[in-house]
């Protein structure tokens, strides 16, 4: 099976093992459970797969276990798990960027989307705007700051391709904006040059956004979900004031290819189990971060949709890796 995006048709993802529905016997892990991150620990990627590991742990009867893997825009830790053994105790905790963008923009990736089968979409990141002192405050008044005053208006990011630089590219886009974009490694350093007055704004994850506005030195002035976090009532969207300008970034278990429908079957019922728990989605949204939850097949869906979404604009942008 297939999907189309424009021009480019890429594989659906593994799910023809999937629902709960179809699992013909009872599964249970024989040994720990290993969630690959593909980022370093302590960012936003791997709070999360430590939250839903805690959560997992007792639901299947073995310990789930993180290992680290960054590096290569994430390629790293999914070719890893592309490669595993598909027998339920290895899986990857995506983000956005490893099986949304990358597909759309790597040349010779090790990895195909085809070689992962989907088993809970975890939860969604919006990203924050946050601007320095001097800047105008609300985002109306930011968006024609910036109008008004073409190219002399800068914004972290981090790096060319990384999906905060995309969702930026489509605000762009969006609002007609000519916007200075200054690449980063990492969150931290435009964190500090924001706070240091040497940049404008940052369009960053939540948890990085919020420790910005925590330090009272700059000011969180929109989201890029659809709606406003249950905690922030008071933090508006874009979506509020220009419909339909979304961007979100995503986290979500996958497990190799041909991991069978039993095994996805049970790790989905513990995944989802872990989403919908009180604790975890209140410590999440503290970082930003939006529980999810649903069947293999809704994660599938969602991702085929976030492929349609976001590849012509990156056709346009011509990024490639």
């Amino acid at each position: 099976m297939t999907f189309t995006i424009g021009r480019r048709a890429l594989p659906a993802l593994g799910l023809v093992a999937a629902g709960t529905a179809r699992a013909q016997r009872a599964w249970s892990p024989s040994r720990p459970v290993t969630i690959v991150v593909p980022f370093p620990p302590g960012g936003s990627t791997d709070v999360t797969a430590r939250l839903v590991a805690e959560r997992m742990a007792p639901l299947l009867g073995q310990s789930v276990v993180i290992d680290n893997k960054p590096g290569a825009q994430t390629v790293i830790g999914a070719e890893a798990v592309a490669r595993a053994a598909p027998d339920g105790h290895t899986l990857l905790m995506s983000s956005g960027t490893t099986l949304t963008i990358n597909p759309l923009i790597g040349r010779n990736l090790p990895y195909k989307p085809e070689d992962f089968a989907p088993v809970v979409h975890v939860a969604t990141l919006p990203f924050c705007i946050a601007v320095r002192p001097g800047i105008p405050d609300t985002l109306e008044g930011f968006v024609a700051h910036v109008r008004a005053n073409p190219g002399k208006v800068t914004w972290g990011h981090n790096g060319r391709g990384s999906f905060n630089h995309i969702a930026g590219a489509l605000i762009q886009e969006r609002l007609n904006l000519d916007w200075q974009d200054v690449g980063y490694r990492g969150d931290a350093h435009q964190m500090n040059d924001l706070l240091a007055g040497t940049l404008d704004s940052i369009l960053v994850g939540g948890a990085t956004g919020l420790a910005v506005a925590r330090s009272g030195r700059a000011k969180i002035i929109g989201w890029t979900g659809e709606t406003r976090l249950p905690n922030l009532p008071d933090q508006p969207t874009f979506a509020e004031f220009y419909p339909g300008l979304v961007a979100v970034t995503w986290f979500g278990l996958l497990a190799p290819a041909r991991t069978p429908s039993e095994a996805i079957a049970r790790l989905n019922a513990a995944g989802a189990a872990a989403t919908a728990d009180a604790t975890v989605k209140e410590r999440l949204l503290n970082e930003g971060i939006v529980a999810a939850g649903g069947s293999p097949a809704d994660f599938q869906a969602f991702l085929t949709r976030e492929a349609q979404r976001w590849g012509p604009l990156l056709r346009r942008l011509d990024i490639q890796f």
